[in-house]
């Protein structure tokens, strides 16, 4: 594996730190999505309600990705940080995503993938197809 696969150890300023580590995480998400089928449309796609982590496409559905990455399941699984209201808000993102990309069809599925991104280590993608609040 590449060394960009494998998280560094050390803590350095705590808000550049969450950043990279959230960017680290997305891609991760990306290159394990391209790697079982689905073609990647966009990300961080943003509007004044919010962003949508990953927008991507498989077999003709539109699959809206939000992307939890931890470096340690200390404080809860990656999966705990999405809420019902976290939920409700992918909805409306997702709808006002494909009301700017009307040439974009197909039915729409919401997704959750957690990645668990201990330092030194290789990352551990769990992915949840189709939640609901």
């Amino acid at each position: 594996m590449a060394e960009r696969d494998v998280p560094p150890g050390g803590r350095g300023n705590q808000r550049l730190g969450n950043q990279w580590l959230g960017r680290y995480g997305e891609q991760q998400a990306v290159r394990y999505l391209e790697s079982t089928g689905y073609r990647v449309l966009e990300r961080n796609w943003r509007c004044r309600h919010g962003e949508i982590d990953v927008v991507a496409e498989l077999r003709g559905q539109l699959v809206f990705v939000e992307v939890k990455t931890r470096t340690s399941d200390a404080f809860g699984h990656p999966f705990e940080a999405i809420t019902a209201a976290k939920l409700r808000r992918m909805h409306v993102l997702a709808r006002l995503w494909c009301a700017a990309h009307p040439g974009a069809t197909g039915s729409v599925r919401l997704d959750v993938i957690g990645v668990l991104a201990p330092g030194g280590s290789l990352p551990r993608i769990e992915h949840l197809e189709g939640v609901h609040a």
